[in-house]
């Protein structure tokens, strides 16, 4: 089991995997079309992505936070 303090690592290494994911599979069918072995291309763009979206999250969502955090009244 994960220790809590490291939830928000994990919480963006998953969410940036699965972001990853569906965005390079969707650029990739867009560049290429139904080509044979578009697997193979699309797993090659997402790990690529991936490389760059997991440190991007890590650094991105504290600022998210701080904004939605200015946007949003409090109840």
């Amino acid at each position: 089991m994960i220790a809590p303090r490291f939830a928000p690592i994990l919480f963006g290494f998953i969410l940036s995997g699965l972001m990853s994911l569906i965005v390079s599979g969707i650029a990739t069918l867009r560049a290429t079309g139904m080509v044979d072995g578009i697997f193979g291309l699309w797993m090659g763009a997402w790990g690529a992505s991936w490389l760059v979206a997991f440190p991007t999250v890590l650094f991105v969502a504290p600022l998210a936070r701080r904004l939605v955090a200015r946007m949003v009244k409090n109840a």
